[in-house]
């Protein structure tokens, strides 16, 4: 079985659609935990009432912690063999799960299995594992499925690059993963959250240098605090 964990808060608009694909996934042998980590009191009503007579989804309700907080509460309350820590702004391919879950079965070796995916209509495709380049760059999603016994938990402390994180964690500890190279799921854009990404040439440009430091983006700001964060944690050289 399969255990998807879903952290949601705030309006979630995006939830429901959410839940219709994992729904109608060609694999059924799944649960699905919900995790309200602050969801409004309309998004809650609704999502309540959307559950209604739908067994395989169970809703938790925690005081507002984060997602990695809410991912970690999901999973101390799943059963599954597998692991799926899917956001609630994600739309599954319908094979999506079959093909992820084949995969962990054929290559016995691996810990978890990643795929390319969509953000909007842009496409990131990823690419086969490699140690080396992980520890240079964050290439691989969040959104994969995870053999249970190799989890091992996601640092609440973080609020940016959650999923690298884990992987390097993992990779400390002999855990490797396997690369579909197919996008098995879209990511629809959000302004803020996981989801939100300031265009690429953005985080290139030499920000230090400029004379006019105080319009650097918020969003660049904690992109190279959660760089130099993860960089430290894992005691990565920079090239």
């Amino acid at each position: 079985m399969i255990s998807i964990i879903i952290p949601t808060y705030k309006e979630a608009p995006y939830l429901i659609k959410t839940l219709d694909t994992i729904l109608v996934q060609t694999y059924q042998d799944f649960e699905v935990i919900i995790v309200d980590d602050g969801l409004t009191d309309e998004a809650r009503k609704k999502t309540k009432s959307y559950l209604i007579g739908k067994n395989k989804i169970k809703l938790l309700k925690q005081e507002p912690a984060g997602a990695p907080a809410a991912r970690n509460r999901g999973f101390r309350e799943s059963k599954g063999e597998f692991l799926f820590f899917c956001d609630d702004d994600v739309i599954l391919k319908k094979d999506a799960l079959e093909k992820m879950v084949k995969a962990l079965k054929e290559y016995l070796e691996v810990s978890y299995i990643y795929c390319g995916f969509y953000l909007g209509w842009k496409i990131f495709p990823s690419f086969d594992f490699d140690a080396n380049k992980l520890k240079k760059m964050p290439y691989i999603s969040g959104v994969s499925l995870i053999r249970r016994e190799h989890f091992l938990g996601w640092d609440e402390s973080l609020k940016k690059f959650q999923d690298w994180d884990l992987w390097l964690t993992m990779l400390e500890k002999g855990y490797k993963g396997f690369h579909i190279p197919e996008a098995l799921f879209k990511a629809i854009p959000k302004r803020e959250g996981m989801s939100f990404w300031l265009p690429k040439f953005f985080y290139k440009l030499p920000w230090s240098v400029f004379p006019f430091k105080l319009f650097k983006p918020r969003a660049i700001e904690e992109y190279e605090e959660g760089m130099q964060i993860i960089r430290n944690k894992h005691k990565l050289i920079v090239c």
